[in-house]
């Protein structure tokens, strides 16, 4: 039995995530919280709560700091976002503090579902579109020489599961747009993290959110 807590000021929004939560998932208890301090006294009540589901304007939350502070006070807790505050800077702010992940409140149903299952299953989901915008060519001739020094220890096949990494893409999703098997892709993205030298999925995104990948694929 997982213990989930939806936490958001608005309870009609509140009310569809209970929704989509009790339809498309078994053995799961859904609290609510409409503020920081009802999730922080949620987590203190309930030792068994090991997933919470955050709104970034909810009262007390000052921002992403709130997010810090449930860090620092339950480290077990995984905490996931949720913002119509969906832009490339907020999205990779709140992961580099620690978030699991990122949902978009302009996401469909189905994508919802798809969303809470990958954070449930313990992998990272990050909004997909807020990836996808076409990157700005650089005619600066010193951050080129960066972004060949940073891919150039890299494959081809590796880069381009890099360059889906930041899109957003979950194993799977990769592993289905490659026509590769996801222990294949797994094997890659270690690769990857050994070879940017850094220790997650998440740092490897941080580090390579702003590389032009057209230019070495």
């Amino acid at each position: 039995m997982q213990y989930i807590c939806v936490a958001d000021d608005h309870p009609l929004y509140r009310d569809a995530l209970k929704d989509v939560l009790t339809q498309h998932f078994s053995d799961l208890t859904v609290l609510e919280a409409g503020s920081l301090a009802e999730v922080q006294a949620m987590a203190t009540r309930y030792s068994a709560l090991d997933f919470i589901l955050l709104d970034l304007n909810m009262p007390g939350m000052a921002g992403l700091n709130g997010l810090v502070q449930l860090r620092q006070q339950f480290p077990q807790i995984a905490v996931a976002m949720l913002s119509a505050e969906d832009d490339k800077q907020t999205v990779l702010q709140a992961m580099a503090f620690g978030a699991a992940g990122f949902i978009s409140k302009a996401a469909g149903r189905q994508q919802l579902v798809s969303a809470l299952r990958q954070l449930l299953n313990g992998d990272i989901y990050l909004p997909a579109d807020t990836f996808r915008q076409s990157p700005v060519l650089s005619n600066n001739a010193f951050e080129h020489k960066a972004e060949q020094a940073l891919l150039r220890g890299l494959t081809k096949k590796q880069i381009k599961v890099l360059q889906r990494m930041v899109s957003g893409e979950s194993n799977k999703q990769i592993a289905e747009a490659l026509c590769i098997a996801e222990t294949t892709v797994k094997a890659h993205v270690s690769a990857v993290l050994a070879k940017l030298g850094v220790p997650s999925r998440v740092q490897a995104i941080l580090l390579a959110r702003d590389l032009d990948f057209s230019l070495y694929l």
